[in-house]
């Protein structure tokens, strides 16, 4: 919290995990029913940090479709099969259980930083859906039983990818408690541990 001085040289003092974007949501239907009442000619229309993060979501949102063709276009060179590519994309919105069971409690937001934390988070449990699908590959080109591979696969795989989400998740945690990158951070720690436990017990059962 800190003092901050006003061109009328009135000080006020800033919270400092209000964001912006969160207080103009919050205030848009009393300055929705302000506007319905100003005169012809006169308008509102908002700046500084929340102008700038609408802008920077606008290019964001145009790469994103080519970000996923991109990715399912490598996923099916590496997979070459339609089946394992479901299998493997079939887990990434799963992760979102773990996304909203993080940020309810956390009260943090679902603005624009936890959504760069979801694109994020969406490469991570791709990443272990591959690993996992290769290695089932791996072991019924060997000539093991379908489902004694699919066993096989998961407990060879089990302790790798879960360490690594735990070691994803703990790096997370100094930069939890920041105003910025707080939403980001608890979108990814909660998705990765759900996703994780999802991949390991869901996407075997497919």
């Amino acid at each position: 919290m800190a003092a901050q001085p006003h061109p009328d040289d009135h000080r006020s003092r800033l919270v400092g995990d209000v964001l912006p974007a969160t207080v103009v949501n919050e205030l848009k239907p009393s300055v929705d029913a302000f506007i319905a009442k100003l005169p012809p000619g006169y308008s509102v229309a908002t700046a500084g940090s929340v102008e700038e993060s609408a802008k920077s979501q606008g290019p964001i949102a145009a790469v994103v479709p080519l970000m996923l063709f991109v990715m399912a276009t490598i996923l099916m060179i590496q997979l070459q099969s339609f089946q394992r590519l479901f299998l493997v994309v079939a887990v990434a919105p799963l992760g979102l259980i773990g996304v909203v069971a993080a940020l309810v409690p956390s009260g943090a937001p679902l603005g624009f930083v936890a959504i760069l934390g979801v694109l994020a988070l969406i490469g991570i449990l791709i990443r272990n859906s591959v690993i996992l699908i290769v290695q089932i590959g791996y072991l019924v080109a060997e000539g093991q039983d379908r489902w004694e591979a699919v066993i096989e696969a998961t407990k060879h795989r089990m302790r790798p990818i879960a360490l690594t989400a735990a070691a994803a998740s703990l790096a997370l945690i100094p930069i939890a408690r920041e105003v910025f990158w707080g939403p980001m951070a608890y979108a990814m720690m909660g998705g990765i541990i759900a996703g994780t436990a999802i991949t390991l017990l869901f996407l075997p059962a497919l």
